[in-house]
Formats: structure tokens, sequence, C-alpha cells
């Protein structure tokens, strides 16, 4: 097989189509970094969700670590990046840039060897189920309940909205939510660690009256006593979730040591790419802890057809649409699930390069 021969990054950011905020930030627009990897006639794309800045590291960092290396040696690839951030600091930007080189090169691999990437990998199963993310706290109550009403009634039965912005108003959206939903869907919360211990586990009761299963970082994430704490004495039937910040197996390591968490999160354009978030599936099946990747759906498909753990997969707004923007082969659910399209070798994925200029920043 070919080496790498050259490895280029490029910077996007695309304004949302409304304002956004969750329980403890506010934003207008999302920065996808994509990377390309090429040899031999043939491009690899991987990307993150992050900083311009790790566009930054990408270039100076770790393009020519991976350069002249072997196109089917990514292990070697990813500890040689791993090894080259030391000194920069690898949790935060550095992890994301090195995702999108590492999913670039899982993607040129399978591409060279014309193949899905979820064949590469091995599949596990043909489809992987997936929830609804969205219900920013800057929506008002008829644009909540218009957009979980669309995804129910497009066959997705599981939809995820944010609290924590205002305690005092999230129980009635939580109603409204449920209304606009039926009985039969399930209804998921995120609070993006805004609440206390006390606030959480009072409202954690609240909301169960109207069937919320899921409760997303309660607290803070950071706070394991504190999950700890929540997953214990949570209602019945109400799982507890985080981890989607987590950079590096360390982390999910000492989550799941914890006994934090119902469900462990994890994101591949974070936890240094298809690499780490195989690694973090590993660890899920060490200790009987189920898995659900965080956003970019597109990206997760494969590996969350590869790897039996994964319950499912977040569909979450922004990137969903983002995706569906720039990408041909950007994945839609069919009947609540995902399938990949294994005609396209890699990860399915072409840039719309014309479409993608006016966004570009780097």
């Amino acid at each position: 097989m070919p080496a790498i021969e050259r490895v280029d990054v490029s910077a996007y950011t695309i304004p949302t189509d409304a304002p956004e905020s969750d329980g403890t930030l506010r934003w207008d627009s999302t920065t996808l970094v994509l990377v390309e990897a090429s040899a031999d006639g043939v491009t690899g794309i991987g990307y993150s969700y992050a900083h311009e800045a790790a566009a930054v590291v990408v270039e100076r960092l770790l393009a020519h670590v991976v350069t002249g290396m072997g196109t089917l040696s990514i292990p070697g690839a990813w500890s040689a990046m791993v090894r080259a951030v030391r000194n920069a600091g690898r949790p935060g930007i550095a992890a994301t840039a090195i995702s999108a080189v590492d999913v670039a090169l899982w993607d040129l691999k399978a591409r060279l060897l014309e193949l899905p990437l979820c064949d590469l990998l091995g599949r596990a199963r043909d489809a992987v189920p997936v929830y609804g993310s969205g219900g920013f706290t800057s929506y008002d109550a008829a644009r909540l309940r218009a957009q979980l009403e669309g995804w129910v009634g497009s066959g997705i039965t599981r939809v995820k909205m944010k609290v924590g912005r205002d305690p005092v108003a999230d129980v009635e959206r939580v109603r409204v939510a449920r209304d606009a939903i039926g009985s039969s869907a399930e209804l998921y919360v995120d609070a993006n660690g805004a609440y206390d211990r006390k606030q959480a586990l009072a409202l954690a009761g609240e909301f169960r009256e109207y069937g919320v299963t899921w409760f997303e970082e309660p607290v803070s994430s950071d706070d394991l006593d504190g999950l700890r704490l929540i997953r214990d004495r949570a209602p019945a039937g109400m799982e507890i979730a985080a981890g989607e910040y987590g950079y590096d197996p360390s982390y999910f390591g000492r989550m799941l040591e914890a006994g934090a968490v119902d469900v462990l999160q994890a994101d591949a354009t974070r936890c240094l790419g298809i690499t780490g978030f195989m690694d973090v599936a590993a660890l899920c099946r060490a200790f009987h802890v189920p898995l659900s990747s965080h956003t970019a759906p597109s990206l997760h498909l494969h590996v969350g057809v590869a790897t039996d753990v994964v319950r499912h997969l977040e569909y979450f707004h922004d990137h969903a649409r983002i995706e569906q923007m720039l990408f041909d082969g950007a994945v839609v659910p069919e009947h609540g699930e995902f399938r990949p399209d294994l005609s396209r070798p890699g990860l399915g994925l072409e840039l719309r390069r014309t479409d993608a200029e006016r966004f570009r920043s780097r």
C-alpha cells in the first residue's frame, strides 16, 4: 500500500439557522475543521467541530508527522501524533486536531481498499438507532414543539432537549415537549452541567413526571461524585449520561470506575478519532456500560455500525444541518435509524467544494 503523501487542512464557519443556547453557553455559528489526507491519487477526509486553532495544530504539529507513513499503519500514525502534541497539551484543541487527522486516515485506508469504513472495521449490524437532538433553551415553545414533533413524525422515537438556562421554566418546557411528542416517544433532557447537585435531584423527580428517561450532565461532568450521587438517587427508569468532553482513554476510565453514568458518551471528533472511539467502546464493554455517540452523525455512522456496545447515535440539529449542506452522502435517518450506503467507500462523504467555499474561514 502507498505512503501518505500529503495532509491538508481547512476550516469552515457556518452560521446557525437561529440563535442557540443550552444551560451554560450561547452561540450563533459552528466551525468545522476539515482534514484531507492523500495517497496514490486518493483522498480521505476527516473533520472535527472545533475552534480554528485545531487547524493550526494540524498544520504545524501533525501533518509532517504522518506524511510518509504507510496508509495501513494508522495505529503508528495515531501514536506519533499523540507524542507530537506532548508539550502543546493533548486534551482540548490538540485532541480535536488528532481526531480529524485520524478519521481522515481511516477514510483514506477504506477508500484505497475500496471498502465502506464499517466493513473495514467489521460490521456488528446493518443499522444503528438514532435520537433527535436540539430543543435549545433559546427556542420558544412553538419552535421547540415543531422541532420535536417533526422528528417523531419522521419515525425517530427518541428526542432530546436542552434545559438548565432557567431552572424555574424548565419543568414547563419539558411539559410542552411531552405534549408535542405524545406518550410513546422517549424524552431526553440535557443540562450541560448547569445545575448543582440538589437542583438536579429535585428536577429529576419533576422531569420524571413527564416520562423523561435520560438526564444528561445534570451536574458538571467533572463532578464524578455528583454524577454518582444523582445516578444512585434518580427516579427509577431515568438514566444518567455524560462523557462528551472526554479527550483521552484515562478520562473515560475514571468516569466508568467512579460508577458515574448509566450510559457513557464519546465523541470521535474529540476523543482522538475513530481509533480513540474504538478504545472507549472496549472500556464500555469491560465495564458493561452502553455507549452513545455525541453529535457529528455522519462521522459516527460507520463506527456505530461496527460497535455493538453503541446504543444509539445523536442526530444533532446543528451538525446534521451542516453535514447535509457541505457533503454529498451525509446521513439522513430512516425509520429512526442510520444505515450506511455500502456502495460508497470510506465514510461515504464527498465535500461539495463550491457550496463550502462561501463559509471558508481558514
